[in-house]
């Protein structure tokens, strides 16, 4: 599906104005471009306390100011208040991806986000996690569903951002933008059982900030 024919968004329950959390500039791509073509008013919240080390938190959060800049859409860059993080997810550091360390993750951040959103006039707020197919759509809900009933009048969105060619055109803009293409979820024991699991099939680690969208393609041409 070309843009043009992205599918018009429309705000639930005449809803006004939403503080869209951002984990990262490939999978905010599309979903602020999405919204930007359908009037939404809307701005970027980054907060994501999760994501080691220092260096790869450094360059999603830049490659996503960088993307935000670009279309003139205000960009709110949260506290990196990596110790809270790691007492949250204290006990759970051998869980599985997607089981409970990630919920009190995506609590932690959307929590976050639903207190920013109430204090500051949004009415409104969604996650740019769920367009990625490497997450559960139900799980990441469910933690903003949470976090927005703490406060009255506050609304998580759970549009699916994959529908409707989403998926497809996140990739292409990542390539259009040569943004930077992390291979991790993000935390410390992500990279650490993503690390494992490439020593077993005999592939070279994670190697930060060096792998970009559309690299491949710009390394074959003449």
């Amino acid at each position: 599906m070309s843009e043009s024919q992205r599918p018009v968004l429309t705000l639930p329950d005449n809803r006004s104005k939403v503080l869209l959390h951002s984990c990262c500039a490939p999978c905010s791509g599309e979903v602020m471009e999405a919204m930007t073509a359908s009037g939404i008013d809307y701005a970027i919240y980054f907060y994501n306390p999760n994501i080691h080390p220092d260096r790869e938190y450094e360059i999603r959060k830049n490659e996503n100011i960088r993307f935000a800049e670009a279309n003139g859409i205000e960009f709110i860059d949260a506290d990196y208040d990596r110790d809270n993080w790691f007492e949250r997810v204290k006990g759970m550091e051998d869980e599985p991806e997607r089981g409970i360390r990630c919920t009190a993750c995506f609590d932690m951040r959307f929590e976050r986000t639903a207190l920013y959103a109430f204090e500051n006039g949004y009415d409104t707020i969604s996650s740019s996690l769920g367009i990625s197919r490497w997450k559960d759509m139900k799980q990441i809900n469910g933690c903003g569903e949470r976090a927005a009933a703490r406060y009255p009048g506050m609304l998580y969105w759970t549009y699916n951002w994959r529908k409707g060619g989403g998926s497809q055109r996140m990739i292409e803009i990542s390539k259009r933008e040569n943004f930077y293409q992390q291979e991790y979820c993000g935390c410390v024991y992500s990279l650490r059982d993503t690390n494992r699991y490439r020593v077993s099939q005999g592939r070279e680690r994670i190697r930060i900030g060096v792998k970009y969208y559309g690299q491949e393609e710009n390394d074959q041409q003449p």
